[in-house]
Parts: C-alpha cells; sequence; structure tokens
C-alpha cells in the first residue's frame, strides 16, 4: 500500500464514521490513531454521549468483529477470556472461548469490575494472547481495547491500577456535541438516518478489509521524525517527572506512544513528516491519564491537563 493510499483510506474511514457519530471529529481522529498505531484507548465521557456506538461503527468502517463486555462487581476473569468445559461425547476438554477473543473489544465501565477481572486484559493488551489452564491462545492481530469509564460516578468502582492505564495509548474525552450538532441529531433521530438506524441497516461500509490494516500499520513507520524533535518529544515526557506537582510521571511507554501517535497524526493529515505541531496535539491525550498529581496541588484545584499544558510553554520547540 502506497502512502497516497494511506491517507485516501484515513481520509474514507472518517467519513464513513462520521455518518453515525456526529459532532466528534477529534474524539474519530484519535479513535483511528489508536487504532493504526496497533495500541488500545481509554474513552471517557457522561452516558449517551455515544462511546459504544463509536466502537461499534470504527468495526463495521473497518471490516473488523467487534464484541463488547459489560463489566460488572460480580464478573469473572473467565467471563473475559473463556474456560475449558468437558466434553462427554469426545471425552475430552474443549475450549469455550471468551468474548476477548475478537478484534475490537469494548470494555463497557471497565471500573466497575475488580481488580482480579481487570486484570485478566492485561496479558491480552500486551502481548495480544490469553492463558486459560496454563495453555496460551493467540488474539487476532488486529485486537484493540476500547475501555470506557463515566467520569461522574464513581461510586462502587474500582480506579485502574497505574500498570493498566499505562497499556492504553490514548485517552480519548467525549464532550457533548455542540448545538448544531445536537440539532442535527435530533432532526435525524425522527427519520431512518438516525444513527443507529445507519448501523443497523448496513448502510455503513468497511473502506478495507480487516487483513489490510497491517499494511497501513507499516505506512506510518514511513512518516519522518527528525532527530531534533525525538530529543523534543523525549523533553517532554521526561518533565512530567520532574515537575513540581507531579507525583507520578510518564514513563518511557509513553514515550513510545507519543512517537507513534505524532507520526499517526501527521498521516491524518497527510503529511510524510512530523511537526512539532503533532507533538503538542498528541501530548495530552497520550499523557493525561498517566500523571498523578501531589495531593495538596490537587487540593488547590490544579489539573493535570494545566500541567501539561505548561510542560508544553516550558520546552523549547525546535526549529
Amino acid at each position: 500500500m502506497q502512502p497516497e493510499q494511506l491517507k485516501d483510506v484515513l481520509d474514507r474511514a472518517r467519513q464513513e464514521t462520521s455518518k453515525v457519530i456526529i459532532g466528534q471529529e477529534e474524539v474519530i481522529e484519535r479513535a483511528l490513531i489508536a487504532i493504526f498505531t496497533g495500541n488500545h484507548a481509554l474513552v471517557e465521557g457522561v452516558p449517551g454521549i455515544a462511546k459504544t456506538l463509536l466502537v461499534r461503527t470504527l468495526a463495521r468502517v473497518l471490516g473488523a468483529e467487534f464484541n463488547r463486555i459489560q463489566f460488572t462487581p460480580d464478573l469473572m476473569p473467565a467471563d473475559i477470556t473463556g474456560t475449558n468445559v468437558f466434553n462427554l461425547q469426545r471425552n475430552e476438554f474443549s475450549l469455550i472461548k471468551g468474548p476477548i477473543f475478537t478484534s475490537f473489544l469494548l470494555a463497557d465501565e471497565i471500573n466497575r469490575a475488580p481488580a482480579k477481572t481487570q486484570s485478566a486484559l492485561l496479558q491480552a493488551m500486551q502481548e495480544r494472547a490469553v492463558t486459560i489452564d496454563r495453555e496460551t491462545h493467540p488474539l487476532p492481530a488486529n485486537f484493540t481495547v476500547f475501555a470506557t469509564q463515566n467520569p461522574i460516578e464513581y461510586e462502587g468502582t474500582y480506579p485502574l491500577p497505574e500498570a493498566q492505564k499505562d497499556r492504553f495509548m490514548l485517552k480519548i474525552t467525549m464532550k457533548a456535541p455542540a448545538r448544531d450538532h445536537e440539532l442535527a441529531l435530533a432532526q435525524r433521530t425522527m427519520t431512518k438516518q438516525a444513527p443507529e438506524a445507519l448501523l443497523a441497516d448496513g448502510q455503513i461500509r468497511a473502506v478495507i478489509a480487516p487483513d489490510e490494516l497491517f499494511a497501513l500499520r507499516e505506512q506510518l513507520a514511513a512518516i519522518t521524525l527528525r532527530e531534533e524533535l525525538i530529543g523534543y518529544l523525549v523533553d517532554i515526557v521526561r518533565a512530567t517527572r520532574q515537575h513540581e506537582s507531579v507525583l507520578v510521571g510518564a514513563g518511557p511507554r509513553a514515550t513510545q506512544a507519543l512517537i507513534m501517535a505524532s507520526r499517526a497524526s501527521a498521516a491524518l493529515a497527510g503529511r510524510d513528516f512530523v511537526t512539532p505541531d503533532d507533538i503538542k496535539t498528541m501530548a495530552v491525550p497520550v499523557l493525561e491519564h498517566r500523571l498523578i498529581l501531589r495531593p495538596e496541588f490537587e487540593i488547590e484545584g490544579l489539573s493535570v491537563l494545566e500541567v501539561i499544558q505548561q510542560i508544553l510553554q516550558q520546552i523549547a520547540v525546535p526549529r
């Protein structure tokens, strides 16, 4: 696949997804960045903002299999991974695969389940494999986790451990659409062009075959990132560990994530090279969920977003 074909596929993927997900262009782009770089995303938004619909639509557009798990306090690891069941006819154990055996997995309200259940995703997210009864089973090459969280309802939830949050490349925040977009949604709800109806009626078509996604990812490696920009990017991540208000900063995995995200951002813009603006744009979604502020600064009302903006202002941009 040629570089110009890469941009064409990305544009068509955005256009098809935008037919269903109205007024969330930035969210769609960041979700595509996570997918095309072979990573996972944490999606945060209030109920009814179309988090589930976003992932279902992306799966349809990219010709990928989709499964959804509703995380609840009584969910067990075996409910996610599957289990071996004794087959009386064959006189042997057979594997009953869980919903994790898919390409796009939506972990809905992931913080509703205890840490033991959340940990069932760790190996899958890192190694794209699942171990059941000491036997390791590979997952599809395009395996991608989209985990959702409700930002306003924390009663009865279990915060994600830092090791798990670090495995999510991006944090995607879905906000309420602007008035004109919500008006368009309201008008379409009364017709056959309602977002859910478009998806159910098969009006949203796949722009690529599932096996072409790997070729797309290969093209991202051809995006040029100058040496001085690599230094700029590394300095941004390292500054999160030295900022006075930060208790826990971003680790080396954040550096790798920011490189991949910046390259994908350049590809979405139709460029074959990364600019400082690509790095600045992707710094917030890559770093936001990885930083922990000191309690005294949180009490004063300082936010992680403000800290990241301070760091971006302090680091000199290379020419």
